[in-house]
């Protein structure tokens, strides 16, 4: 009875297997960056130049070639600037952001083939972060300092260059009253790749 079973459910199996895709090129990158982050418009009223790091895995196949879709998790840190302390009562003020990323990477061809490729990339994503805003006030102005969590959807929109395994990004980053230029200098190194 027991082989019958098994004879059955191996029968089955066969049936209903799909056949995988051995012949299919595949690959699973992870890379690290860092850089410094650059608050522009109104952002730029109560912050200075600020950094930022963060991890990425990236994932393409032969089928979205040479179209990358990353996931992206960073923090990005902006102090308070001079000229805003001095317009109002605050002693310390600073921004500290834990952005989410989602987005694709198109890589160009090559602009040089000999020892190193050189390769212009462009990239968007669509942004969630969460905001963390110390408000610091001085002593003689009588009030009380208070942390404020801000949540908030945005994109961001990138172009850079590519040696691989070395990249600078730079990305401009749009959040409603916070919005910033970034460079990113990142290492990326394959976790999985099968061709």
């Amino acid at each position: 009875m027991r082989k019958t079973i098994l004879i059955i459910l191996f029968g089955f199996g066969l049936v209903f297997a799909q056949k995988a895709p051995i012949d299919k090129a595949r690959g699973l990158f992870i890379a690290f960056g860092v850089g410094p982050r650059l608050p522009i418009s109104y952002f730029s009223n109560s912050s200075d130049l600020g950094y930022g790091f963060n991890v990425e895995l990236s994932y393409t196949d032969d089928e979205y070639l040479p179209v990358f879709i990353f996931g992206k998790i960073g923090f990005d840190q902006f102090p308070g600037s001079q000229e805003f302390y001095e317009t109002t009562d605050l002693s310390n003020y600073s921004t500290n952001a834990l952005p989410i990323s989602l987005g694709a990477r198109y890589y160009f061809p090559p602009l040089v083939e000999n020892i190193v490729l050189f390769m212009p990339i462009v990239e968007v994503s669509f942004d969630y972060t969460y905001f963390q805003k110390l408000h610091q006030f001085k002593l003689a102005s009588g009030k009380s300092n208070y942390l404020e969590d801000i949540s908030k959807f945005g994109f961001s929109v990138g172009t850079g260059l590519s040696m691989f395994m070395l990249e600078v990004l730079a990305s401009y980053t749009y959040f409603q009253t916070n919005q910033f230029l970034s460079v990113d200098l990142k290492v990326r190194l394959p976790l999985y790749i099968s061709l």
